[in-house]
């Protein structure tokens, strides 16, 4: 297992073994979504907000 820190409040999240770059993580104390942006060392950076397309 390896950290990271959360660009919102700047706790350590743990990360799992397996990362994979665009994987999304949640902060366990703020609750932020974070997008996983290397692996190598681990980066994380807020996750882009999801627009809703209506069936577009």
């Amino acid at each position: 297992m390896t950290e990271a820190e959360c660009v919102e409040c700047g706790a350590d999240v743990t990360l799992h073994d397996d990362l994979e770059v665009g994987e999304i993580i949640d902060c366990g104390t703020c609750g932020a979504e974070l997008e996983v942006v290397d692996v190598s060392p681990p980066v994380l950076e807020r996750a882009p907000e999801l627009e809703e397309d209506w069936g577009e």
